[in-house]
């Protein structure tokens, strides 16, 4: 969280924002955005999205939890795949496999 506000902070400056102006662009108060540039882990969401959609980087938002990325969950999934896939024989007058 102290990184991620770091960089809120730092984007910010480089767009010549001041806290004030980040703020009224994403309907909070100065302090919530002190607090978010603090890395507080309790800033809503909703704040750390309305800033990036104001600094252009929303899409960003999309790809944290890709998960064609999520190694640990993919590797939960592959623990379960089986040995062998099998294919079942045709029992006689059902038409079901």
């Amino acid at each position: 969280m102290a990184r991620l506000g770091q960089n809120i902070s730092l984007a910010r400056r480089r767009r010549s924002m001041t806290q004030q102006m980040l703020a009224e662009r994403i309907g909070a108060s100065v302090n919530t955005v002190r607090r978010m540039e603090d890395g507080f882990a309790g800033t809503a969401l909703q704040h750390i999205a309305r800033a990036l959609q104001v600094f252009g980087e929303l899409d960003k938002l999309e790809t944290l939890l890709e998960t064609s990325r999520d190694s640990v969950g993919l590797a939960l999934m592959d623990e379960k795949l089986p040995q062998r896939v099998r294919v079942r024989r045709r029992t006689p007058g059902t038409g079901a496999f």
